[in-house]
């Protein structure tokens, strides 16, 4: 019974971090490396599927008229009307993104194994963040050149310790769009990206999805923490950036790159 708890305690604490730090601007996979490195919380293959799924899931119900919206104009070929024009800004967002993640998948994920590589990726995180401050709301809709730029900083998230929401966000608000913009176009061009990375995760290590240590239910307690979470996140994050305030979360992801490099450097990890 004690066993049992501690797994559902791990796994709903997984959870949490996953839904609140997938959408803030502060790198879930560079905390949930933290976690594997620092608490010994290994994240197995079928929960971090599950974990992402939840917050998939939670982007298509924030988003969910634009989303309804981008297929109906897809479904019927139209790409004149609002959300139409979406359509071939998002594949243009999604090609750098597929490329860097392809390139990362296959020659670089060994390189950014390291703790120190990734509190060096939160420093770095906290640069595009600060950026943000100089940005001046100047275009109204994202256009080829802001929408590519942004794929390629999503493709550059692959890098534990660099948000993906926070650099696609942080780009174009440098760029000059406009925040309402900027922070739904980043969210609706990460619905192709998961669902790209989960569709190649499941082909690639179909076998590793059966070895876990956690069952059903922690998998489904840790799913819906994330999603919960993940949906006040979302909601915390748009009352941050409508308030011009983004630029404040450099400072965490400052401190905590810091200070996980002065922790190695002492031998602390």
């Amino acid at each position: 019974m004690a066993c049992l708890l501690n797994e559902l305690l791990k796994a709903v604490v997984l959870g949490v971090i996953q839904g609140f730090t997938e959408w803030l601007p502060i790198s879930s996979t560079g905390h949930l490396k933290i976690c594997e490195n620092v608490l010994g919380l290994k994240v197995p293959l079928v929960f971090d599927v599950a974990l992402h799924v939840g917050t998939l899931a939670v982007v298509l119900a924030f988003f969910r008229s634009d989303v309804a919206a981008i297929l109906k104009a897809l479904a019927n070929l139209n790409f004149k009307t609002e959300h139409g024009k979406l359509i071939p800004l998002i594949v243009v967002g999604m090609l750098p993104t597929a490329v860097i993640g392809w390139l990362f998948y296959k020659f670089l994920e060994h390189i950014f194994q390291e703790l120190s590589t990734t509190a060096l990726a939160f420093v770095v995180c906290g640069l595009f963040l600060w950026l943000t401050k100089i940005g001046r709301e100047r275009l109204a809709d994202v256009r080829y050149r802001e929408a590519f730029l942004m794929g390629v900083a999503q493709g550059l998230a692959v890098v534990p310790g660099l948000s993906r929401s926070g650099l696609t966000i942080a780009v174009a608000l440098v760029l000059g769009v406009k925040r309402e913009k900027a922070f739904k176009f980043s969210f609706l061009l990460s619905v192709p990206a998961v669902v790209g990375a989960l569709s190649l995760t499941l082909y690639e290590e179909y076998s590793a999805l059966f070895t876990s240590t956690f069952g059903f239910f922690e998998i489904s307690a840790g799913a819906v923490a994330a999603m919960t979470v993940g949906y006040l996140a979302l909601k915390l994050l748009w009352k941050i950036l409508a308030n011009g305030k983004f630029y404040l979360f450099a400072i965490y992801c400052w401190l905590l790159g810091i200070s996980l490099l002065t922790a190695i450097f002492y031998g602390v990890f």
